[in-house]
């Protein structure tokens, strides 16, 4: 599927996610953004509604027309809230159109994405055709690519080294996971007020959050006797970030030495993955604006819990740059292109 330069589609430009792609996509070198497309009547050129792409970007945002966007494009993205590509998307499954869609609508089972999501799914069928897709554990045979949430990729990452080998105690898994405000998009609720949100510490949805099954399901496929985790989400007063706490036992007595091997082995050709030192633990700070999930590791042999701390930036991991990420490998491009980026430190 390699070619030189891919023509790319956003539906979905006016949130953060179709403007972190936006923002990506300028510096990638096989990338040419052919259109924009928005689910409203808003017509305005980007520049004028965004005046931080003036001069990058010279596109006005046009309703979104299947076949228009498969006659000009060779990859769409979906970067609209949940409950919109279910919708939107049958023409291009039905055409075997390559589509990577960063709402939830296309992760889960129909039963499930009904009882977490309180949505219509999408028809099973179509349901079917897409692939959820880990981008650092990229095996993909769809082109229809769901890619994950940003609290799943960062509990994920942490999870997978141990998951993969079926160590994992199914009975303590514990995730406490806290994101920065872009997480919960543009619309504004009471909760993401900036009188509520700054100074102030905010757990929410506690064990109802969307993103759980989608973890439990990419877990059972590593280590089959997983049924359930413990997992809750709360509100950090910073726009991005996402840092997650994971507490877990093992079902066979390790090393701090090992684990920390185990981790070392899993990730040590993922570019996007760094292990630190043991005993060393990352902070937000350190992948703000990056692709990277930065993860560490802490045993406390006298409770025999490992702790893992995963942190990413929930807009590029968590959301844009995974989604280029699935992206390249689509197209057969190393996985790094155009994401080769270092962090926002101060």
């Amino acid at each position: 599927m390699n070619k030189k330069i891919i023509n790319v589609a956003i539906i979905g430009i006016t949130g953060y996610g179709g403007l972190e792609l936006l923002r990506l996509l300028y510096n990638h070198p096989a990338v040419h953004v052919v259109s924009i497309h928005n689910t409203s009547d808003h017509a305005e050129e980007i520049s004028t509604t965004y005046p931080h792409l003036k001069s990058m970007y010279n596109l006005t945002p046009i309703p979104a027309d299947p076949l228009h966007i498969m006659q000009s494009a060779d990859v769409v993205f979906f970067s609209t809230s949940s409950g919109v590509s279910k919708d939107m998307a049958q023409p291009f499954i039905e055409a075997n159109f390559p589509v990577i869609d960063l709402s939830g609508d296309f992760r889960l089972n129909a039963s499930e994405y009904a009882t977490w999501y309180k949505k219509t799914p999408a028809p099973q069928h179509l349901l079917d055709q897409a692939k959820y897709s880990l981008a650092d554990f990229y095996q993909n045979d769809s082109h229809y690519i769901a890619n994950p949430g940003c609290y799943a990729t960062a509990t994920l990452l942490a999870l997978a080294p141990l998951a993969q080998q079926g160590l994992l105690d199914k009975e303590n898994i514990i995730i406490d996971a806290k994101s920065g405000m872009s997480g919960a998009g543009k619309s504004l609720t009471t909760s993401s007020h900036f009188i509520n949100v700054n100074e102030n510490f905010t757990m929410y949805k506690a064990n109802h959050h969307q993103h759980i099954p989608e973890i439990t399901q990419q877990l059972k496929q590593w280590q089959p006797n997983i049924n359930h985790i413990q997992f809750t989400t709360s509100l950090l007063p910073i726009n991005r970030g996402i840092f997650v706490s994971a507490y877990v036992k093992l079902h066979s007595e390790l090393s701090a030495d090992s684990l920390q091997k185990i981790y070392e082995d899993t990730y040590q050709n993922k570019p996007f993955i760094r292990v630190m030192t043991q005993d060393q633990l990352p902070n937000i700070k350190q992948v703000i604006g990056t692709n990277f999930a930065d993860i560490g590791l802490t045993y406390n042999p006298d409770t025999k819990y490992l702790t893992i701390i995963s942190v990413i930036d929930n807009m590029v991991k968590g959301a844009a740059g995974q989604a280029i990420q699935n992206m390249n490998h689509l197209f057969d491009l190393d996985e790094t292109t155009g994401l080769e980026l270092i962090a926002q430190y101060a």
